[in-house]
């Protein structure tokens, strides 16, 4: 959605949400081109779209909101940052190395005993190398949340799992 960038948005409208008791999964928020805009992505469970339309009316319905746009069913580009502390003494960087390169990750930092990998892409990927790096020893986990554009006037399949509103 993109909204009037003033104090209290954000806090008005993820109140919408706590009061009707719908699960944020991840929310996304950066100014716009246009100066005193701002656009924000919001990752939400729903059950089905007759509860994702009531989202989007309740929204449309919020001071300083400007426009609103479930883009569930269409199709996207969506794309997060993870950063991931792993454990790595120097006998397994190489490995590390190596497990990272498919992802097109790279490690932006390194100490004694670890690295830090930054990872960019659709959630799945980012979730994918978390998983793979898990055995080496994570010790912590920073994701920015989805943030989406719609690619085109192409249709993809609804899926009311997950309604990706913006």
């Amino acid at each position: 959605m993109t909204v009037n960038n003033r104090p209290g948005v954000l806090n008005r409208i993820t109140g919408l949400f706590t009061k009707r008791h719908y699960n944020i999964e991840s929310i996304t928020v950066g100014q716009t081109e246009t100066e005193g805009i701002s656009r924000m992505t919001f990752v939400v469970n729903v059950e089905d779209e007759r509860t994702a339309e009531q989202i989007t009316k309740q929204l449309n319905k919020q001071i300083d909101v400007l426009k609103v746009n479930d883009i569930t069913d269409q199709a996207i580009v969506a794309r997060e940052l993870a950063l991931v502390k792993v454990s790595a003494p120097p006998s397994v960087r190489q490995e590390i190395y190596t497990l990272i390169e498919p992802f097109r990750a790279s490690i932006v930092d390194v100490s004694r005993d670890s690295v830090v990998i930054q990872v960019t892409g659709e959630p799945t990927k980012v979730e994918a190398l978390i998983d793979l790096l898990k055995p080496y020893g994570i010790k912590e986990v920073a994701r920015t949340g989805t943030t989406a554009f719609t690619r085109s006037s192409q249709k993809a399949a609804a899926s009311y799992k997950t309604a990706f509103i913006i």
